[in-house]
């Protein structure tokens, strides 16, 4: 049987990996368009099963419930590794200290009004509530971009 103490460790050092982003890269250039509203998940290069998820709900939500809003172009969802070259701004931009949902809404070029949907992590454990958190927010979100 293994020591309390080895399962701690290993346990504590998952979840500071899986927490983690690594070293910022080089900035990127602007990737949302006038009027648009960009839903952007932020993730690091290592991604474990619950990061996987959050993605996956994310997306699947969107993809569902916003089917019109992605095909006429005034919702994007995009998936981002914060460690990629070319993305350091979207650390500071967004003050990321960990896998995050970014509702991001863009007019004449620039962003004009962001929301952190920053309760995914706990709700990822309901995929039914997550994806509800994520469809109301982002609904309400929406309003205001139209």
């Amino acid at each position: 049987m293994k020591p309390m103490g080895a399962v701690f460790v290993r346990s504590a050092l998952a979840l500071a990996i899986c927490f983690s982003f690594g070293t910022p890269p080089a900035p990127a250039e602007e990737t949302s368009s006038g009027g648009a509203v960009t839903a952007y998940y932020f993730h690091g290069t290592f991604r474990c099963p619950t990061c996987n998820k959050m993605e996956q709900y994310a997306k699947e939500a969107i993809e569902k419930d916003f089917k019109s809003e992605l095909d006429s172009g005034k919702l994007v969802f995009q998936s981002v590794n914060v460690e990629t070259a070319g993305n350091e701004h979207f650390v500071k931009d967004y003050q990321l200290y960990t896998k995050t949902l970014i509702l991001s809404m863009a007019g004449n070029g620039s962003e004009v009004r962001s929301k952190n949907l920053d309760k995914i992590w706990e709700y990822v454990r309901d995929k039914e509530r997550y994806q509800n958190y994520v469809r109301d927010e982002l609904g309400a979100f929406m309003k205001v971009a139209s």
